[in-house]
């Protein structure tokens, strides 16, 4: 019995700010404007769970596993904007904190 390969995964649907900042990066853009992509695109997710939330609430959604996914989604891409901004700070500390 032949053994077939696993196939790719196939790309999720909705933005992510890691690939906006690629983006930019390909593109030549600046620093701020990828990471303002990425906070646009981080409240599109957001936006979109809630809608699918009140959908899933109200009985509208007939899946529950997209309100899930886009829940979790939003939580990840929050968490990781996050780490960015405090990591982003305390680098901008640290460099105050350097003697001349």
């Amino acid at each position: 019995m032949p053994i077939t390969p696993i196939g790719g995964v196939s790309a999720v649907t909705g933005a992510s700010p890691t690939a906006a900042v690629a983006s930019a990066q390909s593109t030549g853009e600046s620093f701020g404007a990828s990471l303002t992509g990425a906070l646009e695109e981080l409240q599109a997710l957001q936006g979109t769970s809630d809608d699918l939330a009140i959908r899933a609430v109200t009985g509208d959604l007939t899946d529950i596993h997209q309100a899930t996914l886009a829940a979790t989604r939003a939580q990840v891409t929050l968490e990781l904007v996050a780490t960015l901004r405090n990591k982003g700070v305390d680098a901008f500390n640290e460099i105050m904190r350097m003697q001349a």
